[in-house]
């Protein structure tokens, strides 16, 4: 039977925005494909560089230095965008929706980001130069990715493989890159002995860049840093794989223009212990892991500081997560059944404090404790004709609050909406389930069908709920607005119907898709009370004496997501090919007449390039369509329409060495992404309150050695 394998490879450019989405590879397969291949688009960044027969076409191991953010380079698949918050801050976004409602997974372990305003999303625990691939679940994860709304991503690290003798062999890798747009370099490497048994590693990153440089000037608080240490160690026989993996990561100053403050350090320590063997007939896998994150940011370091003492601010914010999983999965029955439980706990505390009087501070958060105990069972069978995957879960979930605390140099009235918090009671708990229903079938050699059926929860996040101060906190909207929890929110439900159809042949093929997502008690940010701008209220006061007079506090309301996406290419020739990705989605509050936030436009990506065995030359246009379909209760800003270009190429110097370069925004157009935030840094050449501007016409290389 023929297999769609629903994968897209990413040739190697200078810049992000001149990488390249290669066919979906068009495999042979003696037996049914699975739902992971079915419904799973991979972004392979490490591959072989030089064809292995006539046939193949050159795919370099390295993406050469574009924008950091690994959210970027996911955002190329279809239904993916990027949520920019700076240059290491990027959310993903998956048809209308991130944040936590899209789950994202870094080596199969999840995990909470330590801060309140999402400065280290997932993503950001993933340099570029580490990631061997991307997986991103299309349309919806399955049930045993855990809760979330929308497709889930996953990122695999690059890692020695064990080897096939008894004998140790040395393996390395290393990539060095620049990226003139914001003078940025990166370095990294891995390198590791292994045998059939053993198998030890070590792997290493630095990047660092300035200020992001557009047609009109310079973005002020863009620069970043960002290291990575890791180790790791593993063991097998012919039935067991145990592997213990340790990672390091320090974020230095790195600005984030749309938030009120930039990163001064985000320290994070990762430790995972996994497993996969065999037990008589069942294929079992577990993993036990641990992140432990440490995160300051403040208000002077990368912007002009404060006129007045008394308003200088640094955040001091801790967060972490322990999460232990385990499944087991065999034959029954005619089909495949995976059983599996999961169990995640995460502390979260947030203080916000003046490091210039030692008597002022609150503590925002006061030490949240979440956890979630979950089990759920997937079954994938042939029902009449349709090869189905059946998915069930059930989640319970609990949170808690302690006290807030205020100092003695803090202002009366934050110190009465803390009693008030403290009056009332902070915890939470709540069950929820999940069902998913994700089907194929094989119309003949070139056409197969898909539909996915679901309905997910999520549960409101520490934030949503224990958020007392109203403060521009939102898990990374960037509207501008100041916000507070509500203890009484409801879990967000959603149903899902998606239908696509995958048609290739041996030169061409076209992915299209539609979907249709409503979700009741979809928790959004509402003016405070009935009197907006009236103020009334001691959280309008306190929010008022932060500049803002109009909070909003989160609340349960209803919204839907709709539209379409699809991915295309063909072989024009024998060196030349086309390939294309589209994208269109709406995101509609439907309690109100009013539009989600921060929804990408329309947009269209086409790529043309001429290909050998051992170099390619391609050219690349992005164009987005404007937006006016906008939030006016996040007093959302509509944006034009924009194109641009980019040119790239690739050659294999050696059988270890390969050079990309590229340049990206070749005519250097100035536009502004509507995806990017409202500038906060009164550096800038941006005016406070206007749309960031895009990067200029940036140019690139990266060298990438293996041996």
């Amino acid at each position: 039977m023929r297999s769609i394998v629903m994968r897209t490879s990413i040739l190697a450019s200078a810049s992000l925005t001149a990488l390249v989405c290669a066919t979906p590879g068009l495999a042979q397969s003696e037996t049914s494909p699975s739902s992971e291949t079915v419904f799973t688009d991979i972004i392979t960044v490490s591959a072989p560089r030089v064809a292995t027969d006539t046939t193949e076409l050159l795919r370099p191991d390295a993406l050469p230095p574009a924008a950091p953010d690994t959210a970027g380079l996911v955002a190329r698949l279809p239904g993916a965008a990027l949520t920019a918050n700076g240059p290491l801050s990027g959310q993903l976004q998956y048809r209308g929706l991130f944040g936590d409602r899209v789950p994202v997974r870094i080596d199969h372990q999840s995990f909470h980001s330590g801060g309140p305003n999402l400065m280290d999303p997932p993503l950001s625990y993933a340099p570029r130069g580490l990631v061997e691939r991307i997986e991103l679940s299309r349309g919806l994860a399955p049930v045993s990715d855990g809760p979330g709304l929308a497709g889930g991503a996953n990122v695999v690290f690059k890692s020695v493989p064990f080897g096939s003798s008894d004998a140790f062999d040395a393996q390395s890798e290393f990539t060095l890159g620049y990226r003139s747009g914001a003078d940025a370099v990166e370095a990294s490497g891995l390198t590791g002995l292994a045998n059939d048994r053993w198998v030890v590693q070590a792997l290493a990153s630095h990047e660092s860049g300035g200020n992001i440089e557009t047609p009109e000037g310079e973005l002020a608080g863009t620069e970043h840093t960002r290291s990575v240490y890791g180790l790791g160690v593993g063991v097998r026989n012919a039935h067991h794989t145990v592997r213990l993996d340790l990672r390091r990561h320090e974020t230095g100053d790195t600005g984030n223009p749309p938030f009120a403050m930039d990163i001064r350090y985000i320290d994070t320590d990762f430790a995972k212990l996994s497993y996969e063997g065999e037990l008589g007939a069942w294929a079992v896998t577990a993993m036990a892991s641990l992140a432990d994150v440490d995160h300051a940011m403040n208000n002077f370091t990368l912007r002009p500081a404060p006129a007045m003492m008394m308003r200088y601010r640094e955040t001091l914010a801790t967060g972490e997560t322990r999460h232990v999983k385990l499944d087991a999965g065999r034959e029954l029955a005619g089909g495949y059944l995976t059983l599996g439980v999961d169990h995640v706990t995460a502390d979260h505390a947030v203080t916000i404090t003046n490091p210039l009087n030692a008597d002022f501070f609150l503590t925002a958060i006061p030490d949240a404790e979440i956890s979630r105990m979950g089990v759920f069972a997937e079954f994938e069978m042939v029902l009449t004709g349709w090869n189905t995957e059946l998915g069930l879960r059930a989640d319970h979930h609990e949170a808690e609050a302690g006290l807030a605390t205020v100092g003695s140099a803090v202002p009366a009235m934050p110190g009465m909406l803390a009693m008030g918090f403290n009056d009332q009671d902070r915890s939470w708990d709540d069950t929820t389930f999940d069902a998913v229903i994700r089907s194929w079938r094989d119309l003949n050699d070139t056409t197969r069908l898909r539909v996915s059926l679901a309905r997910k929860n999520r549960a409101p996040t520490y934030l949503d709920r224990f958020g007392w101060l109203p403060i521009p906190a939102s898990a990374g909207l960037a509207d501008g607005n100041t916000y507070v929890g509500d203890r009484d929110l409801e879990t967000e439900t959603a149903l899902l119907i998606e239908a696509g159809v995958d048609w290739s042949n041996a030169t061409a093929y076209v992915r299209p898709a539609v979907f249709y997502r409503q979700i009741e008690n979809y928790i959004q940010g509402v003016p405070f009370d009935a009197t907006p701008g009236v103020i009334d209220n001691p959280v309008e006061m306190v929010s008022g004496m932060n500049g803002d007079p109009t909070p909003l506090r989160f609340a349960n309301t209803d919204a839907v997501l709709y539209g379409f996406d699809i991915d295309f290419g063909m072989q024009l020739s024998e060196h030349w090919r086309l390939d294309g990705v589209a994208n269109y989605v709406r995101g509609e509050r439907d309690d109100i007449d009013d539009n989600l936030y921060r929804i990408a436009p329309p947009n269209l990506r086409l790529t043309a390039r001429y290909e050998t065995a051992r170099w390619s030359l391609g050219l690349e246009t992005r164009a987005f369509a404007e937006q006016d379909e906008v939030s006016v209760t996040n007093s959302e800003a509509e944006t034009p329409g924009y194109v641009l270009l980019g040119v790239f190429g690739e050659i294999a110097l050696t059988d270890a060495l390969s050079l990309s370069v590229s340049a990206d925004n070749l005519l250097d157009h100035s536009y502004r992404d509507h995806m990017a935030g409202y500038n906060r840094n009164a550096a800038s050449i941006v005016p406070v309150g206007e749309r960031l501007l895009g990067e200029g016409r940036t140019f690139g290389l990266r060298l990438h050695w293996q041996g």
